[in-house]
């Protein structure tokens, strides 16, 4: 009988208590790197065998040498076999310990295509998957050359932030030096991309053995740039399954997955089809479950949970074993998150029997509904826009300047 194997875990945010349940029903020994402050969280604490803690979460290349040193004492007395990074800021950790101790798993170069933004570019760009124009803030006359010819607006972006967080849009080339100027020292770390106003899709994905498994469609009502920057109601629901978007996502998809190099993870990719041309363009794609909820909507349509399936198939690769996905289920689903001035907000007008979830989080509000008709998700979603505008809503836009800027 194989011994188990020992899973490092890592993740400097309250989340994945479903990866680490079915982690340890595999019969996997359970490791958790967090950090000091979340020592209260509630993890679930019969499914990991021991905590560590962190006491800075920098990605630094000092806080990393620092992380290292602590594996190297864990393993004088503990073999690690998998280590798995359960959010996008845990990538480049994970990534440098699998490095430092050959641990299999992605590297620190293939983990680049799924946490650095210029990489996913240019491996998409040399891949042949359409991506809007770019350019890295590196050097001068290659920004001049990019405001010169590609018509603006255009928005400045961190190269290794989640989600729409430091994002700057610009409308001039005077204003995109004035930013560039702003950054100063840390310009390297960002880059420069044409907007492309459209519509936002993202797929949720598990692959094995280098081959996408599950992956299901769903559309952005409002996308998260929007609900950052703008104040907005975030809302998503999925897409036709046999529709032409759905088919061309899917494949899009894959796409990315083989030139990225994934060979077993869950991700989150997003695209954009562009009003102008009506092409579907890359945007980014994360080694991951995507965040803000969207793994419950995607188990409440398709009956697959990404963090539990995501275990599964990290535990399968380890052991060169194989893995079978259960088939999935064909609902539609649709979720809406917000703010709430409230601190404990009476959610009991979300009443629909479509509602099957409701959001458990102070200050927030928030519903997943599901129903076998697409277009009773919407209507129910624009329902509830509504309500939560007029006696809900709240706010707390991203500051008007990019991470790194004084």
């Amino acid at each position: 009988m194989k011994k188990p194997l020992t899973f490092l875990c890592i993740s400097c945010y309250f989340k994945g208590e479903d990866f680490l349940r079915s982690c340890k029903k595999e019969g996997n020994r359970v490791f958790l790197l967090t950090k000091e402050s979340l020592k209260d969280a509630e993890w679930p604490r019969d499914s990991v065998d021991e905590f560590f803690y962190m006491e800075k979460e920098e990605n630094t290349p000092e806080n990393i040498g620092n992380i290292i040193k602590g594996v190297a004492w864990l393993m004088k007395e503990r073999k690690i076999d998998v280590v798995v990074a359960l959010d996008d800021f845990d990538v480049e950790k994970a990534a440098a310990i699998r490095e430092q101790f050959r641990i299999p798993g992605m590297g620190q170069t293939t983990a680049r295509y799924f946490r650095d933004k210029l990489a996913m570019r240019m491996k998409a760009d040399e891949a042949g998957i359409p991506v809007p124009a770019f350019s890295p803030l590196f050097n001068n006359d290659e920004i001049n050359h990019f405001a010169d010819t590609i018509p603006a607006p255009w928005v400045v972006k961190p190269r290794s932030e989640a989600s729409a967080m430091g994002i700057k849009k610009v409308h001039s080339k005077h204003e995109l030096w004035r930013v560039v100027d702003q950054l100063g020292d840390e310009r390297h770390g960002f880059l420069v991309e044409q907007f492309k106003p459209g519509d936002v899709y993202h797929v949720d994905s598990i692959t094995f053995d280098s081959k996408v498994k599950f992956s299901q469609v769903s559309a952005y009502l409002t996308t998260p740039f929007e609900v950052a920057h703008g104040a907005g109601v975030f809302r998503s629901v999925t897409c036709d399954y046999d529709s032409k978007e759905t088919k061309a996502l899917k494949k899009l998809n894959k796409d990315v997955m083989a030139a990225f190099g994934m060979k077993q993870s869950a991700s989150h990719t997003e695209f954009i089809r562009c009003h102008d041309d009506g092409v579907f363009y890359f945007l980014e794609t994360s080694s991951r479950v995507g965040g803000a909820h969207l793994a419950e909507m995607v188990e409440t349509a398709s009956g697959i949970n990404l963090w539990s399936e995501w275990a599964r198939v990290e535990t399968a690769a380890a052991l060169k074993s194989n893995f079978d996905l259960p088939k999935p289920t064909q609902k539609h689903a649709g979720i809406m998150v917000s703010l709430a001035r409230m601190e404990n907000p009476d959610q009991s007008v979300f009443n629909a029997p479509e509602v099957v979830w409701k959001i458990n989080k102070k200050h927030h509000v928030g519903v997943i509904a599901a129903s076998d008709d697409r277009g009773k998700i919407l209507n129910l979603l624009d329902e509830y826009v509504e309500i939560v505008f007029r006696e809900f809503h709240a706010s707390a836009p991203m500051p008007d300047k990019p991470t790194g800027m004084e």
